[in-house]
């Protein structure tokens, strides 16, 4: 079980480098994004953004996913590589197909999505189309073979460039919210054609024949409408908001979610780290009881970054956000639950991968789209952005439990229910307590709540929450002793 912990954190660390570096870097350019691009331009970028990877959920066609879960299904590695061609091929066709037949239709789609006519800016989402989805299974590539050092080579690489690209094109030149995303979308094409001659060797041979692509869109096929129907939560709060309220409001809910990203880099991390080794794991009960841990250490680190979004948001809009965009503060804490519950929504992903009843997901996925429309036209008018935030938690937390009867005959993952329900209350009743009864400004005010979050630690460990071995492991690391 420690091994698969410790290739879990190393692939972990690898696949945060990219992210943390990238957040860092938008944490540091915030103010000057939201100085050079108002709200209504943030709420466009978002948007064409969020329908940008929702279409490539259907154009890959479950191909990504059905990869990740045969590449394991054979230890040879000429059939793997051969499996390799088929779906980089196969995924390299449907894109170029569907962001031809979407560009020709520019016009009037630019007019139905962004409510005015503007096909420049919308070509630039076709490109990112296109190089988002083949730049997934680039990564994918890279993931499956835990070659977490090329990976973060890359992501950084795509990083550094989108940067420089994004500043010239934004303060630069300009361009705004479409400077912006043709900074984000014109550095994933170079990374992803670098990635291709990087990998020429692998990727040069015949690809597998016609019988492993059926396998593998049969695999694939049944996981599209219910991820899908997931990322449509992430799109439908968007598009309602800024159609049914205003661009300025989506810009501000936009923000919250950009600032959600202390817990968006965690779950991003943990959604490519994770799938490759729980599917590694070959004996059931013991991915039984791994399913179950992770589970658990998941919730600890995820919701406490929650825990200090909703104590510290305030002030971290002021010093990051141009005063515009204060308003957003009243969405963060939601629309940082949402991002882990997503996380947990990977673990049942990876459940009903393991067990192969991925038809599965869809019921699911559609509870809870169900669900956030309604929460959505219920809870916005009179709240706002926070009732989009609120939306989006009581649909994923509908999501999870339908997804969790469905699946707990097919493979029972050994959840530790007690130690959830002890995360879940003392993180809560930390940042509830906290936000309610302490100031919400001034130099006290920040000091009582971060002491408030700092403090959460110490509670679990007071309250009986870690095990004894998890407390002689973690004195063995802060000590340096080595284990015998």
């Amino acid at each position: 079980m420690a091994s698969y912990l410790r290739r879990l954190a190393s692939a972990l660390a690898a696949y945060q480098v990219a992210d943390v570096v990238s957040k860092f870097i938008a944490v540091l350019l915030l103010p000057v994004y939201t100085r050079y691009i108002p709200p209504a331009g943030y709420g466009t970028v978002e948007l064409l953004a969020n329908g940008v990877i929702f279409i490539s959920i259907l154009v890959r066609l479950g191909i990504i996913e059905a990869f990740l879960r045969y590449h394991f299904a054979d230890d040879d590695q000429a059939r793997r590589d051969a499996l390799a061609r088929r779906a980089v091929l196969f995924l390299l066709i449907a894109t170029t197909i569907a962001a031809a037949v979407i560009a020709a239709a520019a016009v009037p789609l630019s007019r139905l999505v962004l409510g005015r006519r503007d096909p420049t800016t919308f070509l630039i989402a076709v490109l990112g189309l296109w190089a988002f989805t083949n730049l997934e299974l680039a990564y994918g590539l890279l993931r499956v073979e835990e070659r977490v050092r090329a990976y973060a080579v890359a992501s950084l690489i795509n990083v550094g460039l989108t940067v420089i690209a994004s500043v010239v094109l934004v303060v630069g030149l300009g361009q705004g919210a479409r400077g912006l995303l043709l900074g984000n979308y014109g550095a994933s094409t170079v990374v992803l054609l670098g990635l291709w001659w990087t990998m020429r060797g692998r990727l040069r041979g015949p690809p597998a024949g016609g019988e492993q692509l059926s396998i593998l869109l049969r695999f694939g096929l049944p996981t599209v409408p219910a991820e899908a129907s997931v990322y449509a939560l992430s799109l439908v709060d968007r598009y309602y908001i800024y159609h049914n309220r205003s661009q300025a409001l989506a810009g501000l809910y936009s923000i919250a979610v950009k600032l959600a990203g202390s817990v968006a880099f965690i779950v991003r991390a943990f959604q490519y780290a994770w799938p490759p080794l729980a599917y590694s794991v070959r004996d059931d009960a013991e991915a039984a009881r791994l399913y179950g841990l992770v589970t658990t250490y998941y919730l600890l680190v995820s919701g406490w970054a929650v825990a200090g979004l909703t104590l510290l948001g305030r002030w971290i809009l002021r010093v990051l956000a141009a005063p515009a965009y204060f308003g957003a503060y009243r969405a963060l804490p939601w629309v940082a639950l949402g991002w882990a519950l997503y996380g947990l929504w990977v673990v049942f992903l990876v459940i009903a991968g393991r067990a192969k009843v991925t038809t599965r997901n869809f019921p699911a996925s559609l509870a809870g789209l169900i669900a956030n429309v309604l929460l959505l036209v219920a809870l916005v008018p009179p709240l706002g952005i926070a009732g989009a935030g609120v939306a989006l938690c009581g649909a994923y937390a509908i999501m999870l439990a339908v997804m969790h009867v469905l699946t707990r005959r097919a493979f029972a993952a050994a959840f530790e229910w007690r130690r959830l329900a002890h995360l879940t209350l003392v993180l809560g009743a930390v940042a509830v307590a906290g936000d309610l009864l302490l100031p919400t400004h001034g130099a006290f005010g920040f000091v009582a709540r971060t002491v408030a979050f700092l403090a959460i630690p110490g509670l679990l460990h007071l309250t009986g929450f870690a095990h004894p071995e998890e407390l002689a492991a973690a004195r063995r690391l802060l000590g340096g002793r080595p284990r015998r």
